[in-house]
């Protein structure tokens, strides 16, 4: 009897094994996928120009790596300026955003008032509207005001989010109510009770919600492209066709990828500090209780 269950345990044993091989292997499989655009991206960019046009066959490897693409996203095209707008529209945006959303967000999960979830629920019908619908509103009443090809027009349609005012009243309707109870027993106010506890408790949601906003803004695209034909006010999204058009030239795919890579990283970088607080922020938001 002892030889039959060692030999049902050595199957089992085998069967996971088998199971976890295969698991990983398809995990590797699949980080190759994703991952290999950037390695493409980042290999090309440090290609010359006249090495990258010898290859008949493309390589994934290079010998002499070399920066002057780089140099030459910094030199031949306003980059930097891009940049700078890009950094002002996002600060902007996002802080503008966090002074809507959270109010709005704490009153919709702890004021009591009349009305509240029939006007919840019409906030939440309000994601039903496509967003062609809302760009095309957006764009008129942007015009008939004259900001047009200015930061006011850029910023002001994205100052409020429904979907991030709702994942936040989640996310605060899960504090218990014992703690604001206790609060205004003690005297305290309801700004005082959100700056001091219901912020400090949603912290890791509050941080996706930034993270993700500051995301959006950054690869926005669209509505730059709609509301600036100035290029002083170009983002590094439509910045970079401008550089395709007008800068490198189509040609000098090597320079444009520099350009790509110098606009990724900063993203890149901001995901990589805070994917533990998105992970936690995003759980969070599912769980009630």
């Amino acid at each position: 009897m002892n030889n039959n269950y060692d030999q049902i345990s050595r199957e089992a044993r085998t069967r996971r094994t088998v199971v976890r091989v295969i698991t990983y292997a398809l995990l590797v499989l699949w980080a190759l996928m994703v991952l290999f655009p950037y390695y493409w991206m980042l290999l090309t960019s440090v290609k010359s120009y006249s090495s990258y046009n010898a290859e008949y066959v493309p390589s994934f490897f290079t010998l002499h790596p070399t920066l002057e693409n780089y140099v030459s996203a910094f030199t031949q095209v306003p980059l930097a300026r891009y940049f700078l707008n890009s950094i002002i529209f996002t600060v902007v945006t996002t802080g503008l955003m966090m002074l809507v959303i959270v109010p709005a967000a704490y009153a919709f999960a702890r004021l009591q008032f009349k009305g509240r979830d029939l006007v919840f629920s019409l906030f939440l019908a309000l994601m039903m509207i496509p967003n062609e619908l809302v760009i095309i509103t957006n764009f008129q009443t942007i015009t008939n005001l004259g900001l047009r090809n200015s930061f006011p027009g850029l910023i002001l349609p994205s100052v409020t989010s429904i979907f991030y005012i709702y994942l936040l009243r989640e996310n605060f309707a899960q504090v218990p109510d014992e703690l604001y109870n206790a609060a205004k027993v003690d005297g305290t106010g309801d700004f005082k009770y959100l700056i001091r506890v219901m912020m400090p408790i949603c912290k890791p949601t509050i941080i996706t919600i930034l993270i993700l906003k500051v995301i959006e803004c950054w690869n926005s695209y669209v509505w730059p492209r709609l509301v600036t034909d100035d290029p002083a006010y170009f983002l590094v999204s439509n910045g970079i066709q401008e550089i395709r058009e007008n800068g490198f030239g189509r040609e000098n795919v090597p320079a444009m990828m520099a350009a790509v890579v110098v606009i990724s990283v900063p993203l890149i970088v901001l995901f990589l500090v805070f994917r533990n607080k998105v992970m936690e922020g995003v759980s969070r938001g599912g769980i009630k209780g």
